[in-house]
């Protein structure tokens, strides 16, 4: 939803340095609920994953504002009158957004099970896992953890389910979920907004911050993981 508001905005640039920092740092409200259920009892751990995601959200958007050709437009929104709300003009316009929005997102989403299903069916979902696998040990996780990363392209709240299917059984320590949240949070956008950054931006851009995405987020991981675990920081 978010990808599409940023239609308002008055330039390409300022279209794509938004969409940029939406698809890297700001997660899905799922996959957001799913992570303060994991970091709830680790204080610690939350406070490090806000500090970092919040860090590479600045740290990006500034680069990318000085980087980006172009000029900063001044953005100006007119503000209606205020007026005492009609009822009934507040459920014909809340029923009229719930449809476009249903008509927008439902598809992706009914297609992204499709391709988890297929997955699965056809065992590429395995060849994919042991392609992540090096990704994720190169960040201090296990293995199992590759399984997770796939499935939050597809869904982000999957991804982060799975890693607190792995936190539960005891296979991450506290500095490896903290590591894991925060890649995660970082991670390639998933599927349904990869493809709403295809229909907002073209095949070019999404590709583009795809590409910039996935290596940013495992290097952004082994550095916290390197800094957390050469400090010795328990969590």
């Amino acid at each position: 939803m978010a990808t599409m508001v940023t239609r308002v905005l008055e330039t390409t640039r300022e279209r794509i340095i938004a969409t940029v920092l939406l698809a890297l740092a700001i997660p899905c409200s799922a996959q957001l609920g799913v992570i303060l259920a994991l970091l709830s009892h680790r204080p610690l751990g939350l406070a490090i994953w806000a500090g970092v995601v919040t860090l590479v959200f600045l740290l990006v958007g500034y680069l990318s504002a000085r980087l980006m050709p172009g000029r900063a437009p001044s953005f100006y929104m007119e503000i209606p009158p205020l007026r005492v709300p009609s009822l009934r003009n507040v459920l014909a316009k809340t029923y009229a957004r719930m449809e476009w929005y249903l008509m927008e997102v439902l598809p992706l989403f009914i297609l992204a099970s499709v391709v988890i299903w297929v997955g699965q069916l056809t065992h590429l979902f395995q060849v994919a896992v042991s392609a992540l696998e090096p990704l994720v040990r190169f960040i201090g996780l296990p293995p199992q953890a590759a399984v997770a990363f796939l499935f939050g392209f597809f869904r982000r709240d999957y991804g982060a389910a799975g890693l607190y299917d792995l936190e539960r059984t005891g296979a991450l320590t506290g500095v490896q979920l903290v590591v894991a949240m925060v890649t995660m949070t970082l991670f390639l956008p998933c599927l349904a907004q990869f493809l709403m950054m295809y229909k907002e931006r073209g095949w070019r851009i999404a590709v583009a911050i795809a590409v910039f995405i996935l290596p940013f987020a495992f290097g952004v991981g082994w550095v916290l993981n390197a800094v957390l675990t050469g400090l010795g920081v328990k969590i």
